[in-house]
């Protein structure tokens, strides 16, 4: 008969060992990245970040030099950014997923700043409505413009290839977080916390949604 207290202490080691093994850490990048656009060079910091975890790199993020950005008198807007402002670059060296755990393909892409609807569909996503959307970069030729809504969010479409767009959570740091930093949050993000100018957030850039 196998010794039931042996197999216990056994279970809480391999236990401990797969809690461990789910951690995220940052590595700074010293270069560009790979495919960069000229236009971009001049309005992303030379700085970037690489968030790696269990399974290798996981994404890696170069962020704009400065944001413009306000208090929002809305109370459910975080950052008062500007409708399709640039926040920065974000490659994912392998297929990625972001915030609905869609699949997002290998790539490069520009991470442009809006908040989503107040409507049904929407209800209980995140306590904030900022969200970063994504772009394939080869379709956002111009840094420095600021596409409307609808046009941000058919653009992101074609990077999820499905029919809602590619959307990463932004939020406030969280408690004890500096820039830049990956922080985990709750029981399942991880949050990558820079900084633009005087403007610092974060981005949740490892985890799903419940709502």
């Amino acid at each position: 008969m196998i010794n039931r207290l042996v197999l216990f202490p056994l279970f809480l080691l391999l236990t401990i060992a797969t809690a461990g093994a789910q951690e995220y850490k940052l590595e700074l990048i010293t270069s560009a990245a790979p495919g960069l656009p000229a236009a971009y060079a001049s309005v992303l910091q030379a700085q970037g970040y690489r968030v790696t975890g269990p399974a290798g790199p996981w994404c890696e993020v170069w962020v704009a030099k400065s944001i413009a950005a306000g208090k929002s008198a809305d109370a459910s807007i975080a950052f008062g950014i500007a409708q399709g402002t640039l926040l920065g670059v974000l490659r994912l060296p392998g297929k990625g997923a972001d915030r609905r755990g869609q699949v997002i393909p290998a790539g490069v892409y520009t991470i442009r700043y809006s908040n989503f609807p107040v409507d049904g569909a929407h209800s209980g996503v995140a306590p904030q409505r900022d969200f970063g959307l994504l772009t394939q970069i080869a379709d956002d030729a111009d840094p420095g413009a600021k596409p409307g809504f609808e046009a941000l969010v058919g653009a992101s479409r074609k990077a999820s290839g499905t029919p809602h767009p590619a959307v990463f959570s932004l939020e406030t740091p969280p408690s004890g977080a500096s820039a830049p930093s990956v922080v985990k949050e709750g029981e399942h993000d991880w949050t990558l916390t820079v900084k633009a100018g005087d403007l610092t957030f974060s981005i949740i850039v490892v985890g799903k949604a419940e709502g």
